[in-house]
Formats: C-alpha cells, structure tokens, sequence
C-alpha cells in the first residue's frame, strides 16, 4: 500500500494535490509556435489569475520569494542580482519538476532560466513577472527545434499557463498561492446525473448509495453505485470552466477534472479508457474540440465545443461511483482529477472500493436488526469537504515525495 501511495500521490481525485509528475511512456505533443495552454488569457481565473502588485526588495510579498538554488538549472542573470532565482514557493516547485523531466527527456542537457522576476521594469503592464510567479526558459543547448517539447513539459510540470512566446523562449506562468489552495471541487450543485429509468437528479439531492449511469471498463453503459464524494461543499462558491457543444449541452467542471474525448480527436496523448475515447483535464478542452455526450439509451456521440467560459457557481460535488466514471449533464467525465491518467486514479481508489463492498454486504446482513436511520449511516457519508482517503492520499503522498500536501 504504501509503495502504491507513492505512486498515486497525484491521482487524489478533487482533494488536495500540486500536480506535475508525467507518465514516462506517455507520449507528449509540442505545442506550436503561439499556442498556449490552457486556451484563456494568463490572467484569467482559469489560467495564472489577476495580477496583484508589483512586488519590491521592500514589500511585503517580497518576504516569501524563495532563491532557488536548484544545480539542475542554468539561471541566466544578466542583471548580476540573483532577480532570476527569486521567485514564489509554487513557481519554484514546478521549476524544480520541470528540470528533472528536462534531463529525463534530453540527456545531458538542462533547463535554462533567461527571465524570473523582474524588478527593474522590463516587462508588459501588469506582467506576471513582476510577482515572481512567471518564468522565461529555453534549454541549455539552445536547440530552438526542442522548444514545442520544453512547452508541453512545463504544461506536464504543473505550470498554470505556458505559452510558446517567442523562437527564443517559453513563457510560464503559476497561479498565487492562495488562489491555488482553493482550486478543489468538481461539478457545482446544479448539475445532474440520470438515475434509473432515465429520471434525472441533481447532485445536491445525490447520496451515497444511490445509482447512478456512468460506463464501466468496457464502455457499456452501467448503473453504478456512489460509493463516497470526494468533494463535497454545498455552500462554497467556486470557479468553473462552463463547456458548451453544438448540441446543446452545458457542463460547469473544474479545470484539472478529468473530461473524456474521442481519442481521434484529444490534443495531448493521456490515457486511454476502452478502445476509442480518452481523458484529459477540462482545461485542456478548446473551442472546436469534440466531447462525448450520451445520444441514447445505448451509445454516445461526439459534440463540437463551442464556447468555453469562466463562471462562478455554487457547491463543490465530486460523486466517486465504483466504475470512476460519471455522466453529467448527459456528458461523459471522470469521477477524478488533478492527474492525467484516469486508469492509474481509478486504481488508486481500489482499497476505497473493496471497503464499500464489504460494508454494503455488512450492512445488507444486519439490515433486518437496524433501524432506518442506522442503517442510512453505514451506508451514507454526510461528513463536508474533501474525504478523508483523498487527503490521506495526499498527506501520505508528501511524506515519501516532500511536497505541500495541504496546498
């Protein structure tokens, strides 16, 4: 278990977790010259978020930049300050990840920092650079043939926004340490999942216990278990990407949850589930990209995304059923996050799933000796907040990999 734990630290569904640990025999796909990822503006919500201040030698903020002193990185410090080192805990954590998948990738050669921040000025109005939380980098070879590559590797570390700016260098961006904390969540209260007979319900109206249509392993169409949530906030307002199709439908998701697409037609090789679809983080999705949207009783279909944005809803539901798979709002999603594989999440949760079949069939036992009322607490979690397994993950995860589990 605990070697598992080590493995799976990311996969920690809607709960707590930074990110930006890559499958080694996944293949990545560069981004072109100009894209950025994911497709907002840096300083959106759902990417870097709003800049705040310049930061000085004498602010504030200034007290919790952090020199990086990593040996596996070339700081280019033509200013001669040590600028480009200094920089906040969470733009140094991904720094740090991408260095190692750099030399992982590109033997012998190491991740190259020509801008950190900035504090004589040099950069746009309102520059990211100016907070230390934005990175200008390049290989130390300076292949520019390498650079498509270097850009999905910083997506893959955990960068809240990268963009092939220049022939000359990748720009990347991290969110605010506070406004990382609050990324959790999931579907907000007001969508809705199909139960038996096709009736509809809401997930604010959702137990555990109650089934719901989702798809198994085979891509067959399943009634399924809620087994736990794994977020579960009714009174938190949160930020979502809202997915719209050409057909109509509407999803209000978070942007690292995990979204099934055709797999003709993902931007970036993740993982797959069945033999023609597979999973990506919703912030991944673009405009003009398919999704998968229950057609009928038996089958999907692919819908074309026609507008992608940034809303504010209420409550935070992540139902987690035993197949780890949901419909929402007649579209096909994950019952995780926060990592790109779907198959290495769904594995990560196998102990929680033997537990609910264990206590079910406990619990189905004792039936005719309990009353109603005691029966509904073995059998429903009504306890707010992300589930004690999803943290536990996390907290187990931190202390074998050294990360923030509580970020």
């Amino acid at each position: 278990m605990v070697l598992l734990v080590c493995c799976i630290h990311y996969s920690s569904a809607c709960g707590p977790g930074r990110g930006g640990i890559r499958r080694a025999n996944r293949k990545l796909t560069p981004l072109v010259y100009k894209q950025h990822v994911p497709n907002f503006s840096e300083r959106s919500l759902a990417a870097s978020g709003p800049f705040h201040e310049r930061v000085g030698r004498q602010s504030q903020a200034f007290k919790f930049f952090r020199p990086n002193q990593n040996d596996d990185i070339i700081f280019k410090d033509e200013e001669q300050t040590g600028a480009d080192r200094l920089m906040t805990r969470r733009c140094l954590e991904k720094l740090n990840t991408l260095a190692i998948s750099v030399m992982n990738q590109w033997p012998g050669v190491r991740l190259r920092v020509t801008e950190a921040w900035d504090e004589d000025a040099h950069h746009s109005h309102q520059s990211l650079h100016y907070e230390g939380r934005a990175v200008d980098i390049t290989t130390s070879d300076r292949d520019r043939t390498k650079y498509g590559l270097l850009a999905r590797l910083a997506v893959e570390a955990g960068f809240d926004w990268v963009y092939y700016e220049s022939k000359s260098h990748i720009h990347a961006s991290c969110k605010t340490e506070a406004t990382d904390k609050s990324m959790g969540g999931c579907f907000p209260e007001k969508s809705w999942v199909r139960t038996a007979y096709g009736k509809k319900l809401r997930l604010d109206h959702l137990d555990v216990g109650d089934e719901i249509l989702c798809i198994d392993q085979n891509g067959q169409f399943k009634l399924s278990p809620v087994i736990a949530f794994l977020h579960k906030s009714p009174n938190e307002n949160q930020t979502f990407l809202q997915i719209e199709t050409d057909s109509g439908h509407t999803l209000s998701i978070t942007p690292k949850h995990l979204i099934f697409v055709p797999e003709h037609n993902h931007i970036n090789d993740v993982e797959q589930s069945g033999s023609s679809i597979v999973a990506q983080m919703a912030k991944e999705v673009q405009i003009g990209q398919d999704i998968l949207i229950q057609h009928n009783a038996k089958q999907f279909r692919s819908a074309k995304v026609v507008q992608i944005n940034v809303v504010i809803e209420k409550g935070l539901y992540a139902p987690l059923t035993e197949e780890g798979t949901v419909i929402v709002n007649d579209i096909l999603a994950s019952s995780y996050s926060h990592v790109h594989s779907h198959s290495l999440a769904h594995a990560s949760f196998l102990p929680m799933r033997l537990f609910y079949n264990l206590r079910s069939h406990y619990s189905t036992g004792r039936a005719n000796r309990l009353s109603s009322s005691e029966h509904s607490e073995i059998i429903e979690n009504t306890v707010e907040g992300i589930h004690w397994y999803a943290r536990g993950l996390s907290y187990l995860g931190a202390l074998f990999l050294d990360e923030d589990w509580a970020s």
